[in-house]
């Protein structure tokens, strides 16, 4: 078997790296090395020489290779290398990769454009514990029952090849390879496409700020991949100024879309995503690059940014718009401290008036919008009002939320069930784009853990400092307190964590799951067909104080209005006008009318304008 070297790509869409199968059994290998003075290529049983090219790449194009052939780089000491930009693993991170023919599997969704992203009602779930099977497969013969609940999107959890079987995914290596143990390329696109055919979005969640600590390679092919000089919290920063590190990340976002069909992206933690070298921010070439790349589909691109900033999001249509909408950690924790009295960590910074900030949020988006943040140690954010309501997504539960706790309990059994399902309503009826973590619809208690699948020193180090991370909470300030922390190697740790399907086919589970579906219907029929005419600044807080919330939205030819009363007892608040949508308890909506609200309770009431022809 022999190759040439330095060809191109003759591919319709450019890509730099990796094993590109081109048809016929040619596949052009290439990969960005230079760390290394020679490099080798292992494919099957044949030995091959990769030819450099300018800048320390690499490449070789080879004849007559099948599918599913197993391939590795070589060092010039013998070692053998996994792809980085493998588009599947024979077995884990430290072994040989495998060629891929993209278009092996043949695609039904060719009508498919997307959905607007005023449709969103987004459903997160993790492959490994979404099902008993955790696999691509499996998951996607639930899809059924999330469409007849309402769900419009899928989020994943990252897939990106990680080390072990088991963890949430924010520790990949392999950023082009969907993880082995959940299936095969074409089994992630048997579930999307499976997912189009019932009106479901899928969206994946990526991690472009780290590599996990085991199983990455780059640092001995490519040094240059990082700045030694930078730090980020997970070590050395990723160069993002340098041409060959950039097209690694744009075309990974380009190849998610592009080879499976995804309908958007959702970026983990960016405000650790640091560019200062570059023309363009890399956050901003990747966005605009997409835009490009698929004009005629529905993208949603969404970012998780501690930083409360909004550049980002502003611009709402055609070229102008770069990211779609933030995860709202703001609204979660003002709720969070609503719902439970905890002031602990990072909530302290909204224990004095979680109510209040909860209003902020519901109105305005960001709660922290400039000011000193005790949790952070210095202000924290801009205005963001301006923004419109749907470049927010907001949250009871998500896996961070519940999985970053030392025992991992959901907020269904940490609440009142009394206030949590006001609370339900009341994120499911903003005009804010709403966010359910996998079993919440039928208020899942099982508790969602941090789990890995490390070993040796790696597992004892995280292990310790999964513990140590939670000294300074009262509920763990002992040795023996914080022994009761679960291990996260511990593959019990990871099996507790796999929701409870028989819970939802239970009378409780059943009844949780008719409101859902009640909530969602009344959100898809009268305020989803208002998002589109939705500007900026149309939210504004009527009242908050003494366990009361009033919030009114003004969405193009319709007023929405939103009353709370968390209170034990009737309290004073101004009267809705127009249709109401929804009322807990069922009662609340008539004495509303009178200015009273009985407690607690919740009224969520439309108003529309004279000759408007909002829904």
């Amino acid at each position: 078997m022999t190759g040439s070297a330095c060809t191109g790509d003759s591919s319709g869409i450019h890509r730099s790296w990796g094993a590109e199968y081109r048809g016929n059994g040619e596949v052009r290998f290439r990969v960005w090395a230079p760390g290394a003075p020679t490099l080798g290529l292992r494919l099957t049983s044949a030995d091959m020489t990769m030819q450099p090219c300018a800048d320390g790449w690499y490449e070789l194009t080879v004849p007559d290779v099948a599918p599913g052939a197993d391939y590795s780089f070589v060092l010039p000491d013998g070692t053998c290398l996994p792809d980085p930009a493998a588009r599947a693993q024979a077995g884990d991170v430290h072994g040989p990769s495998r060629v891929v023919d993209p278009s092996s599997y043949s695609w039904s969704d060719s009508a498919w454009h997307g959905r607007p992203w005023r449709e969103a009602v987004v459903y997160e779930l993790h492959i490994g514990t979404f099902t008993p099977e955790g696999t691509f497969s499996a998951a996607a013969e639930k899809l059924d029952h999330l469409a007849a609940l309402g769900v419009t999107a899928i989020e994943i959890m990252p897939l990106a090849q990680f080390s072990g079987k088991r963890g949430w995914g924010y520790d990949g290596v392999l950023l082009y390879a969907p993880h082995a143990a959940y299936g095969t390329p074409d089994d992630l696109k048997e579930l999307v496409d499976r997912a189009h055919g019932l009106g479901i979005m899928v969206l994946l969640d990526v991690v472009y700020n780290h590599f996990g600590p085991d199983g990455n390679y780059l640092p001995t092919l490519a040094p240059d991949f990082f700045h030694q000089d930078r730090h980020t919290p997970w070590g050395a920063a990723i160069a993002y100024d340098r041409e060959p590190v950039r097209q690694f990340f744009v075309e990974n976002a380009l190849y998610w879309l592009a080879d499976f069909h995804l309908d958007g992206l959702r970026f983990d933690a960016v405000d650790q995503i640091r560019d200062p070298d570059s023309q363009t921010e890399i956050l901003v070439e990747i966005a605009q690059r997409i835009r490009a790349a698929f004009p005629n589909r529905h993208i949603h691109l969404t970012t998780e940014d501690n930083r409360n900033i909004t550049r980002l999001h502003e611009g709402r249509a055609g070229e102008d718009l770069l990211f779609t909408a933030e995860w709202n950690d703001d609204f979660h924790n003002a709720a969070h401290v609503v719902a439970t009295g905890e002031t602990d960590g990072y909530y302290h910074d909204f224990a004095d008036e979680p109510l209040a900030h909860m209003a902020t949020a519901l109105a305005e988006g960001f709660v922290f919008q400039g000011q000193a943040s005790a949790d952070a140690g210095e202000p924290r954010g801009e205005p963001s009002g301006h923004l419109p309501p749907d470049a927010f997504v907001d949250f009871l539960q998500n896996h961070d939320q519940v999985g970053n706790r030392a025992l991992g309990e959901r907020l269904t059994a940490l609440s009142d069930p009394e206030i949590y399902r006001l609370l339900r309503a009341m994120l499911l009826l903003s005009p804010h784009i709403p966010l359910l973590f996998m079993g919440e619809e039928w208020g899942e208690t099982r508790r969602f853990l941090f789990f890995t699948d490390f070993h040796g020193e790696l597992a004892d180090a995280v292990r310790r400092g999964r513990r140590r991370e939670f000294a300074k909470f009262a509920a763990f300030d002992t040795p023996e307190e914080r022994l009761q922390i679960p291990d996260p190697n511990d593959p019990a740790t990871f099996e507790a964590s796999k929701i409870d399907w028989t819970t939802a086919s239970g009378a409780a589970g059943r009844e949780w799951l008719d409101d859902m579906r009640h909530l969602l219907t009344l959100r898809r029929d009268h305020i989803t067909p208002l998002l589109d005419k939705a500007g900026g600044n149309c939210g504004r807080i009527v009242e908050v104080g003494d366990g009361l919330l009033a919030v009114d939205w003004s969405l193009g030819g319709a007023t929405l209005q939103l009353r709370l009363n968390l209170a034990r007892e009737e309290r004073a608040l101004p009267a809705c006008r127009g249709d109401t949508l929804f009322a807990l308890p069922d009662e609340a909506a008539a004495s509303l009318s009178q200015g009273r609200l009985p407690g607690p309770a919740i009224v969520v009431a439309l108003a529309r304008e004279a000759g408007s022809d909002a829904a």
